[in-house]
């Protein structure tokens, strides 16, 4: 058998572990493959991004993954980073609603509440707003065909008050998005599980806090979170170094892929054609269409498919310069609130690595699905907004030390309801028409960084099997 090749389209994270992955198949089975991988920006990382400065450890895009998902874990030991993962400081949450930081409850699980003694005492929520909620635990279960929005199901089980002072703030701070058009299947299934196996959600997450707190208690109450103490781009960096087997083609898209015979070719934008037997698109899903000028019907979901735009503000300050809450690490707000920012995130607090001592770090979000045209604003009008939020809440005394404003246009894929089933059948019919060809990444089966790894990991899996050169 000769020599087969695997182009890989995109060099974000699912991209990257494409590569390291596959790369380390091929090294391990001396397998006779070629790998290329075609990034349209000038570096590799997508969204990940870290900037030092000062002695400030400041992440641009994401800045932790979930560590009981494993595989962002295994990936940064095995590109020799394990020495450096940290776990997140433990420290209390808050929602901003009206003018006042009020703490989540206890045991809120995505807001979900099961510690019904620190729900009921809460002052997130009007007395009516809490008996309101108290229905899920007599509510029969409702089954549902199909999808259904993340808004309509908690709302139908806890009320419109909690979702909009606890559920949505928190989703909005991870998606960015309108819970009322985000899928429950395609983003929070196990809530939907619950339901049919408990009835009750309050009910049925109280009974998985239990056996979660017994496993925090024998964890010493460690954070859930985890990162890389020197960045995450250092994973990026690390990948990137050992890609030695890998030929990497930067700031260059990929402007077609036609079919010929059995090969795939990838017309690219420095007027270059690849070949290739395989190829793992991990691109975000409004580039794709493009790629298959003949396919705008199949993919005509990718152009409907909402992305929202965010940007961040990271703030350096002297310590005493903002008066922060003893053991408070950030907070997440309200909608109705009447603030631009979304949230903020007190990074010196919960990450003691990222500041020098004596200094102080925030981090806060702007930019929502419906309230994205702050994004586009100049840095110093973002920066002076954010300020003038921060200082409704807290005084803060001075100019910050330097500010650094990020903005992520267009960067989070909205798993609108019917995802799943959409991208099913994307893939489903793109499969027939070009064996060999896999779509996957952050536009698709999950947005956080263990998701993205984990789809990378299985695309390797399937190339190596439809190559027939093993399964990895």
């Amino acid at each position: 058998m000769g020599r087969k090749k695997v182009a890989i389209v995109g060099g974000g994270i699912t991209g990257l572990s494409v590569a390291f992955y596959l790369q380390s198949e091929i090294k391990k089975n001396h397998l006779p493959i070629d790998v290329v991988l075609i990034e349209a920006k000038p570096r590799l990382g997508g969204k990940i991004e870290t900037i030092k400065r000062d002695g400030f450890i400041i992440e641009r895009g994401p800045d932790s993954f979930l560590e009981r998902k494993k595989s962002a874990t295994q990936l940064a030991k095995d590109v020799g980073l394990g020495d450096y993962l940290v776990n997140n400081d433990v420290g209390q949450s808050f929602v901003l609603v009206g003018d006042k930081l009020h703490p989540i409850p206890k045991g809120a699980v995505m807001g979900v509440p099961t510690n019904i003694a620190s729900f009921a005492t809460s002052g997130l929520f009007s007395l009516t707003g809490k008996l309101r909620a108290s229905f899920d635990l007599f509510l029969p279960k409702k089954k549902v065909d199909g999808d259904q929005s993340l808004g309509g199901f908690f709302g139908r089980r806890l009320g419109s008050e909690v979702v909009e002072n606890l559920i949505e703030p928190l989703l909005s701070g991870i998606y960015a998005g309108d819970i009322y058009n985000l899928s429950l299947l395609a983003i929070f299934p196990h809530f939907y599980e619950i339901e049919q196996k408990h009835r009750s959600l309050i009910l049925g997450m109280a009974k998985q806090a239990q056996k979660s707190r017994q496993k925090q208690q024998q964890e010493q109450h460690k954070g859930i979170f985890q990162t890389v103490s020197t960045g995450l781009q250092s994973i990026v960096e690390a990948i990137e170094r050992q890609l030695d087997h890998t030929v990497v083609k930067k700031g260059i898209k990929v402007s077609e892929i036609k079919k010929e015979d059995d090969l795939y070719h990838l017309e690219l934008s420095d007027g270059t054609v690849d070949k290739a037997d395989a190829i793992v698109i991990t691109a975000q899903h409004d580039a794709i269409p493009s790629m298959f000028p003949n396919e705008q019907q199949t993919l005509a979901y990718f152009k409907k498919m909402p992305s929202t735009s965010v940007a961040t503000v990271a703030m350096a300050f002297p310590e005493e310069a903002v008066q922060l809450p003893a053991d408070g690490t950030g907070f997440v707000v309200s909608r109705n609130s009447g603030y631009t920012i979304t949230a903020c995130t007190w990074t010196n607090k919960k990450w003691p690595h990222t500041a020098p001592k004596g200094k102080t770090l925030l981090r806060a979000y702007v930019g929502k699905a419906g309230d994205e045209a702050v994004v586009d604003q100049p840095d110093d009008v973002i920066i002076q907004t954010v300020l003038d939020d921060l200082n409704r809440l807290m005084p803060v005394k001075g100019e910050p030390i330097f500010s650094i404003v990020t903005r992520l246009r267009e960067a989070m894929p909205q798993y609108i309801v019917g995802h799943l089933d959409n991208i099913r059948n994307i893939k489903s019919i793109m499969g027939q028409k070009y064996p060999g060809i896999y779509l996957t990444g952050a536009s698709f089966e999950g947005l956080g960084i263990p998701d993205c790894i984990d789809q990378g990991k299985k695309a390797v899996k399937d190339v190596l099997q439809f190559l027939h050169l093993g399964q990895a």
